[in-house]
């Protein structure tokens, strides 16, 4: 996840801009007036506006990125007044800029001129309407929902007896127990943080939508989806289409989950058809079911390799494993890390204090002051999370000599694609050349990779659609504060074929209980990133020279294939992102042709597995 890249354009950098920012021509007259006032403006005035925003948005946003880390790394309530108060700072600006840049609406203006003022307008997550009451409301709500959720804890016993889990250590042991009793315990009692947050989120929402018409949009649902140079029911649809593409991948990949286990479980706790309770998937959320691999396989299929185990034979550090993130980022030719980011990250968790550790990569400045912020766990899961945010750093940092609003990935799938592109480079191949492995499993074991892959790449795929599709529909008022859970496991049941261990209620508020809902994180990016990722690793492949099978394919030490990744990254947010796209692979289009392609041989096992199974969950 990407945090705060100084420039995640207006709702970033905004922090401590004063209100004396190119004061704008239209003052609060008559209708009459105004239109006059209209007439008067020139291109020459908008580009004179948006030098003059830019140069102080850089500025003043570097208090907006220090108050939210030291939010989030430093956690009670000083910190989180602290950042209430720069957030309700930089919203009220934000709100202000983005209205005096419909000033220039009206004019013809060069592509570059436009696409910034567009820019400028659609930077918000959560737009305040120009109140300063309600300003001030939007951003101590933000602040305290992201506080109560890096505090959660769930505790059992009283007193003496009592022992408290972190969210970190609940993940652990969702991960490796197979007690499905106590999976349970923990699926319940992890959500118990987020009920309180259901009031505060229903009241961010109205004045959150408050604040999109006032920038000319029917709610936050149409400007969230107005942000990908389409329109907002194209984006929609095109989500849908790709979604439909990749849809029977996931049903026989559920398919055989499921049977595997109802084997293991049996009957009464893992049903043999319908939905799959969701406490057994071996993750907090049911997002990705990679840690329950051992349960799933066949008793002679085995992964070429067990990440985990390769890293602790190694015997590395926390550090160690970002150092290796690093070197992967080098040999494609990109700069070193500054010698800043190591002082300066997030490591692992403290033990003195609270921290969000959900995992999150910074840009200070928008120019060299980059950082990590994570509770690195020494598996080969979080080695891939160290790849995928070190992709956010290297992206931040290669564009930044772009102009303010252009320091942003082409959309933001982009920019979550990036680091996990370089992760499916994590092959035998790579392993044995920085010497994790000594030798490179042939073909034999093929299934195995990829049955692990798919456990958390394919998996994914319908909860990174229906996260958004929940609010879409919480923002445009399909669904009422009444109906929040009873939506969200709708969904859930509807797109992934899994369903709550226990009876959700409304007295439930379920989605708050996943960081991207407390935290605004806008999360039809990771759908399109699970898309986009496959796409750029097959023509980073094809640069590369590899002929082999996609799933095989290293481009670790290559040159021809990091200045190709380089050269499109460098772009930033200066071009449509079919441009972009176009750079690296060819195509201006999102196409999950590569996805299936790159699985190909494990649908042909899952089909014959699946022969005599009925598949499917139903409505």
């Amino acid at each position: 996840m990407k945090k705060l890249a100084l420039v995640s354009l207006v709702a970033v950098a905004l922090a401590a801009c004063d209100n004396k920012l190119a004061e704008p021509k239209i003052t609060n007259v008559s209708d009459a007036a105004v239109e006059t006032n209209k007439s008067l403006l020139t291109a020459e005035d908008a580009a004179t506006f948006l030098s003059e925003a830019q140069a102080r948005l850089e500025t003043m946003g570097q208090e907006a990125s220090h108050a939210s880390w030291l939010a989030s790394t430093y956690i009670n309530t000083d910190s989180q007044y602290i950042e209430a108060l720069t957030n309700e700072r930089y919203t009220g600006m934000a709100v202000k800029l983005a209205s005096e840049a419909a000033q220039f609406d009206h004019l013809t203006l060069n592509p570059e001129t436009r696409r910034q003022l567009t820019m400028l307008k659609q930077g918000l997550v959560f737009p305040s309407p120009q109140d300063p009451t309600l300003t001030a409301e939007l951003a101590q709500i933000g602040s305290k929902m992201q506080g109560m959720y890096g505090a959660g804890k769930y505790c059992q016993g009283e007193g003496e007896t009592e022992k408290c889990y972190t969210l970190t250590q609940m993940g652990q042991l969702m991960a490796n127990s197979r007690d499905p009793e106590l999976l349970k315990e923990l699926w319940v009692g992890w959500r118990q943080v987020a009920p309180p947050m259901k009031s505060l989120y229903t009241r961010q929402v109205e004045i959150g939508n408050a604040g999109a018409k006032e920038l000319g949009y029917n709610n936050l649902s149409t400007m969230w989806r107005s942000k990908y140079d389409m329109g907002a029911d194209a984006f929609a649809a095109d989500m849908d289409n790709q979604w439909n593409k990749v849809k029977p991948l996931y049903k026989a990949l559920h398919c055989h989950v499921r049977a595997k286990l109802n084997e293991y479980y049996g009957d009464e706790v893992a049903p043999a058809q319908g939905k799959i309770p969701a406490h057994l998937l071996g993750n907090m959320w049911a997002q990705e079911w990679g840690n329950i691999y051992e349960l799933v396989k066949d008793d002679d299929m085995e992964a070429p390799y067990d990440l985990t185990q390769l890293i602790l034979d190694a015997d590395m550090s926390e550090q160690e494993m970002v150092k290796t993130g690093e070197k992967f980022f080098t040999s494609l030719g990109f700069k070193p890390l500054p010698e800043t980011f190591w002082q300066r990250s997030q490591f692992t968790q403290p033990r003195d204090r609270d921290v969000v550790c959900h995992a999150s990569a910074w840009n200070m400045d928008g120019k060299d002051d980059l950082r990590i912020k994570m509770c690195i766990q020494k598996t080969g899961e979080d080695l891939i999370t160290v790849h995928h945010e070190l992709g956010h750093n290297f992206y931040q940092r290669i564009y930044n000599e772009q102009p303010l609003l252009y320091k942003n990935g082409a959309n933001d799938g982009f920019h979550e694609a990036v680091g996990d592109t370089i992760a499916l480079s994590i092959t035998p191949k790579y392993l044995k050349e920085i010497g994790l492995m000594k030798k490179i499993p042939d073909e034999s074991k093929d299934l195995g990779y990829l049955l692990q892959q798919a456990l958390d790449k394919i998996a994914f795929l319908p909860f990174g659609l229906m996260v958004d599709k929940w609010r879409w529909q919480v923002f445009n008022g399909e669904v009422a504060p009444g109906e929040y859970n009873q939506a969200w496991w709708k969904l859930r049941e509807a797109y992934q074929g899994i369903e709550a261990p226990v009876a959700r209620s409304e007295a439930d508020f379920d989605p708050g209980a996943k960081y991207h809902i407390p935290g605004n994180t806008p999360y039809a990016r990771y759908f399109l990133a699970r898309i986009q990722q496959f796409q750029f690793h097959r023509a980073l492949c094809e640069a590369a020279g590899e002929t082999g099978p996609l799933h095989r394919c290293s481009i670790y030490n290559n040159a021809v294939a990091g200045k190709k990744l380089r050269t499109m990254l460098a772009m930033g947010a200066s071009k449509p992102w079919p441009n972009a796209m176009e750079a690296l692979t060819g195509q201006r289009e999102l196409d999950a042709k590569a996805i299936i392609d790159y699985f190909q041989p494990l649908m042909v096992y899952l089909q014959q597995q699946n022969k005599n199974r009925q598949c499917g969950w139903g409505a």
